[in-house]
């Protein structure tokens, strides 16, 4: 459980980390863009109130605290679940990136009352439209970790 918990602490402490230099620092949530190494790596300010690509988002407060609880909950129930019986070290890092990403978010709709969206990707020839941060990464990785990883553990992690 500690490369769990390390884990999931390190992904917050990074997400807030950069969020804060990228959105405070910065002043992107003022200035909007900044190209870093164009056109494959801006940083382009996108306030997240859905999931992923804004889905399911709503300006009211109770969607917003409807996403924190749901979030909240999913990051509780896989940590008890890993904590339950032993498993490898790639689904112990797994599950830390999954709960770490997650609580990133949820600090931002608390702070903010919405994820605070600003690394975006693009190609020459072609804008993506969509932002993203750290915590979204961590979630995404960690989710395919889980997939790829739970139920083929040979060696338990003594983490």
């Amino acid at each position: 459980m500690q490369l769990a918990g390390r884990t999931a602490a390190l992904v917050l402490i990074i997400d807030q980390l950069s969020k804060y230099i990228v959105v405070q620092r910065m002043q992107l949530d003022r200035v909007g863009a900044i190209d870093v190494l164009p056109p494959w790596l801006n940083f382009r300010m996108a306030w997240n109130r859905g999931v992923n690509f804004g889905l399911f988002s709503g300006e009211g407060d109770v969607t917003r605290w409807v996403l924190i609880a749901v979030a909240l909950i999913i990051s509780g129930w896989v940590w008890v679940w890993v904590a339950r019986t032993p498993h490898s070290r790639p689904v112990m890092i797994s599950a830390g990136l999954l709960i770490g990403g997650a609580l990133g978010n949820v600090v931002d709709r608390i702070a903010y009352g919405a994820v605070a969206d600003f690394i975006n990707t693009s190609l020459p020839g072609w804008s993506n439209p969509f932002s993203f941060n750290v915590a979204d990464i961590s979630i995404f990785l960690g989710a395919i970790g889980l997939v790829l990883f739970a139920g083929k553990d040979k060696a338990p992690s003594k983490d």
